[in-house]
């Protein structure tokens, strides 16, 4: 009998190695390589703990199935939407439940077992472009019932998904659940927004004499053209609406869709301003009378037809499309003409602005042969003007005795402040950007008066590297932001990365090489979450089916039995929904990279400040940048543009200060353990 077999890639945090883990189906396989929480940072448990997006399924699947007939759900996770279409035939009908990913099959077979639907669902491990009539389902299926969406509608493939669908695996004119989806956009103007991809004009405003988007390479360093996912209800004072909200697309579910798509709007400005983003989102039509609907619109969108309002979670969001350099002046009641277009898995928005603005045309003045496309929040990092300082102060502090500099990470604003500022000799890795990195720093050397030969890129990885490749000199500074390309999700700590590779490097080090970061400090306050705190909760019963059994896999947080904790997850805590601060910052505990990786351990006793509900801790790290500790570099969540830990409580407590003369505990104990062989933090809560 043949085994099932996929190859998941795992990334290791401090060492930046990759490997291939073997994934077999089988239960022994599945419990070595995939113990709880493996799919901790997946959207499974948040979309599972929305009881809008649940009702909604339930009251169209249960109003559109009406007898028996075959159903086909693609993309059917645990399996919720497939037992709803179940349940709605009775005893009688068919339901093909396709799924290609492996460990959500595995999940969903416990899921049936525990439902006693094993014998009314059949489960098909394959993409569903790859099913045959015939080979793998009897039929063509009657109806679609699916829900492979993200934020911007078609990432997951929708469309694709569809056409295969309607060609090869469904009766014509079937029915289907949702029925509709229509895309929605409004022109705003927000500053805050535009620091995410204005890289060039945001540059402008700082003063540490190098330029990463020099005049004429306006758009060397950038960021990927295309929609971002965001939640833009916590940004909402720092938005200005420049337009009423208006209609794009429609994607009718139960016919063929197009590849290809476009649409001209004219769009009225309703205030002076200038448009820097356009907002999108979608609204799902789940039924063909139009009387089931889900809407992802941010809070100060109204509509007649979605009567319950959507609570905050984390699977879909807001999408913002960046409108080029620093946008398109408007004047209330002027029009604009709007070209958005979609191809098979995105969407993208034009304007014909007749005359073209000087900024749209600085942003079309592209360098013939590179560009360095980054994430949007490090350009935002990058043209900031206190970071850049930090930064500056961070070279200038080195001193001129320093004769060979290694920059170790992927940052390209320390080779050119260390070339620029100093005397030595620069070398850098760019362990993540690779040949990508030297490429750019050519093209940006000259116009900050550098030599294209003043800084050498190494070729070879931390571990690799010997006295041969630097030229049989010590190392007397090592220096990091630290940044790593491909870390942008990760937890805080993994960017110990850096303490990893100044260890491994120890051997090519001087005996008073300079570090910096010299150290790192892991912080953390107490805080109210509680639209996070729900949307991890341990699952139960969910439109009548208990999906307990996926609770640990999923890496939920909340109700959980009381021996057991839940994991520290990376977020923005500031687009985290409903969000409080209870106590002061503390210190947990402090990693020192003058010394080689070691275990750490710290323990910190807070005092509540604010009387609230306490949902957990967020946690970070502040970089210490010099050896007199007056340069810090926080990214904790008054910072925007990093991710913060956040470890969840299996029960949220009432806290309060302890002059609020409450029986409510006035305090915490938060103790940490660093493990760089297990390659993880070990947070332990105890409240006084």
């Amino acid at each position: 009998m043949s085994t099932h077999r996929v190859f998941q890639l795992k990334l290791h945090p401090l060492t930046g190695d990759s490997e291939w883990v073997v994934i077999e189906d089988n239960e022994e396989s599945f419990a070595q390589n995939f113990h709880k929480p493996f799919l901790a940072t997946t959207s499974y448990l948040d979309m599972l703990n929305d009881s809008a997006r649940n009702a909604a399924f339930r009251q169209a699947i249960q109003k559109t199935i009406t007898k028996p007939c075959h159903v086909l759900d693609i993309g059917a996770g645990t399996g919720l939407l497939s037992m709803l279409a179940a349940r709605a035939m009775g005893d009688e009908g068919r339901v093909t439940a396709c799924e290609s990913y492996l460990p959500m099959v595995k999940l969903m077979k416990k899921v049936l077992r525990l439902n006693g639907m094993e014998g009314r669902v059949k489960i098909i491990n394959k993409r569903s472009d790859e099913l045959q009539v015939g080979l793998d389902i009897p039929s063509r299926a009657h109806v679609l019932v699916s829900e492979i969406l993200d934020s911007e509608l078609l990432g997951e493939g929708l469309i694709p998904t569809l056409q295969h669908a309607h060609d090869n695996l469904l009766v014509e004119n079937p029915l289907t659940v949702p029925y509709r989806a229509t895309i929605h956009g409004q022109l705003v103007e927000s500053t805050f927004l535009r620091k995410f991809h204005d890289f060039h004009n945001n540059e402008a405003t700082v003063s540490d004499g190098i330029r990463l988007t020099p005049p004429g390479l306006g758009s060397v360093l950038s960021v990927k053209h295309q929609q971002y996912a965001m939640h833009v209800d916590p940004i909402q004072e720092e938005i200005t609406l420049l337009s009423e909200p208006f209609k794009i697309f429609e994607f009718d579910f139960w016919k063929r869709p197009e590849s290809y798509g476009e649409t001209e709007l004219c769009v009225k400005a309703t205030n002076d301003g200038r448009v820097h983003v356009v907002i999108s989102w979608w609204v799902l039509q789940l039924d063909q009378e139009g009387t089931i609907y889900y809407s992802t619109a941010p809070r100060w969108i109204s509509s007649p037809t979605i009567t319950s309002p959507v609570g905050w979670c984390d699977h879909w969001k807001q999408c913002v499309w960046f409108v080029p350099g620093s946008g398109i002046s408007i004047l209330k009641g002027e029009e604009i003409h709007l070209l958005a277009t979609h191809t098979e898995t995105s969407f993208s928005y034009n304007f014909d602005t007749r005359v073209p603005t000087s900024e749209i045309l600085n942003h079309k003045c592209m360098t013939r042969d590179f560009q360095l496309v980054l994430p949007p929040e490090r350009a935002a990092i990058y043209a900031d003007k206190e970071w850049r300082l930090s930064m500056l102060k961070a070279v200038q502090s080195i001193g001129k005795d320093r004769l060979l500099c290694l920059v170790v990470d992927d940052s390209v604003v320390l080779p050119l402040l260390v070339a620029k500022l100093s005397e030595a000799s620069v070398m850098s890795l760019f362990p993540g950007l690779r040949e990508r990195g030297l490429q750019y720093l050519q093209a940006v050397a000259h116009a900050n008066g550098l030599s294209h030969s003043c800084i050498e890129v190494l070729e070879k990885s931390v571990q690799q590297l010997n006295m041969h490749d630097i030229h049989q000199k010590k190392v007397d500074l090592l220096i990091a932001e630290p940044f790593y390309v491909g870390h942008d999700g990760m937890l805080p700590w993994q960017n110990l990365r850096f303490w990893r590779d100044r260890t491994t490097l120890n051997d090519i080090l001087s005996e008073d090489a300079l570090i910096i970061p010299s150290k790192g400090i892991l912080r953390a306050c107490a805080v109210s979450l509680p639209d996070l705190w729900r949307s991890r909760c341990c699952l139960s019963n969910i439109e009548g089916f208990d999906h307990s059994v996926v609770n640990a896999t999923l890496g939920a947080c909340g109700h959980l039995p009381e021996l057991e904790e839940g994991p520290c997850l990376p977020f923005f805590v500031w687009q985290c929904g409903e969000f409080d601060v209870l106590s002061e910052t503390f210190d947990v505990m402090e990693f020192d990279f003058s010394k080689q990786i070691c275990e750490c351990q710290g323990k910190s006793q807070v005092r509540f400040t604010k009387s609230g509900v306490c949902h957990g801790f967020v946690l970070w790290i502040d970089w210490v940048m010099d050896l007199q500790n007056s340069n810090v570099i926080s990214t904790g969540p008054d910072r925007k543009y990093w991710k913060q830990g956040v470890k969840l409580l299996g029960t949220p407590k009432t806290v309060g200060p302890q002059s609020s003369r409450s029986v409510q505990p006035c305090s915490a104990v938060v103790e940490a353990c660093f493990s760089p062989l297990k390659e993880e933090l070990k947070i332990i809560l105890d409240f006084l």
